[in-house]
């Protein structure tokens, strides 16, 4: 199994996430289509940070190219602020808005990185950082899902913005569709996310995995006063992640909002860095450099121990005292039209020992309200809980057809094949209909027509 490594332990923001991938063997072309929609640039670059050569990637305004392998016009003697400044020295201070919430990052004037290796000008190029209106989550959605990017790349991009703006809804009281962010939607932020999954669908492992996250120590001043690190919208997003975070180790900020999002939105948790046969390895800088502790996101490939895919789910139930067979019976297809990925309906006794049954749907996050509505209309039901059941493992499934012979007919008969994440096939299962079918034509019991139709599958693979 083809699996990326993300190694935690310095923490990780949008860029450095970008800049990692890239830096693995992402092929820096799959950012054009964010390029062309927000009109800004991914520019990628070389540093070295305390001794590690490593990729940066900054968001420009002027939509060009800017890559650079040579000196220009003049030196960049100094590393623009970026998502990732995890500085808190309290010499001065800007807005550094964290999921909506005006936070007053506190941090010293940019530091020389004497590392540095490549040289460029500006000019108009304008870094992106927190430009663009601020925007709905709904306002955030529509830009995504219009941009020309893979379904997967949309998908992933808006299962990170849903869990930013549950995370800011959660904190502040507010619904979902009322929260407007701050920074993580400007454009910039737009870009990070959108890049980060641009990229891991080029780059294409079959699994993704963390180490624990380091989150720094120390405080961050936000409009609403002190808090202490992690960033309180860092604090939720980690609640319904796969992977966990771990304090220092040193005191700053080392884990953004954004990435903390990207994160639990496509990787899974492991306590150590699991046994790999490693292809590919490489670093990715964020802009501040301290003087013990290089400010880097290592990413490494390699090949590893086989497993079931993984996706994120809710499970909605409602139960029913008075729903006709009629209607019961139609609910999985109608359901599964709207989103549900599986349905099941269980015989209850309810209230004064009345018969009932409980409807259990597995949504996901972002289908629900959806496919809640439908099961209310549907059914009539007063009422539908949801249970943040969090992640479920599923096989890869696939239809394959077999053609049986039978005094000199051929039949068609369909075979589901389930696989684990890597290919290898663990179980097939023939399509009863299809057996049932040719039963009904030649005599031949459905068990043989089954058994039969398994046979031959099982002998290709």
């Amino acid at each position: 199994m083809n699996t990326l490594v993300f190694d935690g332990r310095s923490g990780a923001s949008g860029d450095m996430l970008l800049a990692a991938l890239i830096a693995v063997g992402a092929d820096r072309s799959a950012l054009s289509p964010i390029e062309d929609a927000l009109n800004l640039s991914f520019s990628v670059d070389t540093t070295v940070k305390n001794g590690i050569d490593s990729t940066t990637v900054s968001v420009l305004l002027d939509g060009e190219s800017h890559d650079t392998d040579s000196p220009t016009s003049h030196t960049n003697s100094h590393e623009p602020h970026d998502e990732h400044d995890h500085s808190h020295d309290h010499s001065h201070s800007h807005d550094h808005s964290h999921v909506g919430h005006a936070h007053e990052q506190a941090h010293p004037s940019d530091e020389t990185d004497p590392g540095h290796t490549h040289t460029h000008t500006h000019g108009d190029n304008t870094p992106a950082e927190g430009h663009g209106p601020h925007r709905s989550y709904t306002e955030v959605i529509s830009i995504v899902e219009s941009m020309d990017l893979p379904k997967p790349v949309i998908n992933n991009a808006k299962g990170a913005f849903r869990r930013l703006g549950e995370a800011e809804a959660k904190i502040h009281g507010e619904s979902l569709d009322s929260i407007h962010f701050h920074e993580v939607g400007a454009d910039d932020a737009i870009a990070d996310i959108t890049g980060t999954m641009a990229l891991l669908f080029e780059l294409n492992p079959d699994r993704v995995v963390t180490t624990p996250i380091a989150v720094g120590g120390g405080d961050i001043e936000m409009s609403h006063g002190i808090y202490p690190i992690p960033a309180p919208a860092v604090a939720e997003i980690a609640t319904d992640a796969a992977w966990s975070i771990q304090g220092g180790p040193i005191e700053a900020e080392l884990c953004t909002p954004t990435a903390a999002a990207i994160l639990a939105e496509i990787a899974d948790g492991v306590d150590y860095f699991p046994t790999l046969n490693t292809t590919h390895s490489g670093y990715g800088a964020g802009k501040k450099t301290f003087p013990h502790h290089p400010n880097v996101l290592r990413a490494t490939v390699g090949t590893s121990g086989d497993r079931l895919p993984r996706e994120r789910i809710s499970v909605l139930e409602t139960n029913l005292d008075d729903a006709t067979p009629e209607t019961l019976g139609g609910l999985q297809q109608t359901l599964k039209k709207v989103g549900a990925r599986d349905v099941s309906i269980v015989p209850v006794t309810m209230k004064k020992s009345r018969p009932g049954h409980l409807v259990k749907v597995i949504v996901r996050p972002e289908d629900a309200e959806r496919v809640a509505y439908t099961l209310a209309t549907e059914t009539g039901t007063l009422g539908i809980r949801e249970h943040g059941a969090g992640h479920r493992w599923t096989a890869h499934r696939s239809f394959e057809t077999v053609s049986l012979e039978h005094d000199g007919e051929t039949y068609e008969v369909a075979v589901k094949v389930a696989t684990t994440g890597s290919g290898a096939q663990y179980d097939v299962s023939t399509e009863y209909d299809d057996a049932a079918a040719m039963a009904e034509a030649t005599d031949i019991p459905i068990r043989e027509i089954m058994r039969r139709a398994e046979s031959v599958v099982h002998d290709r693979s």
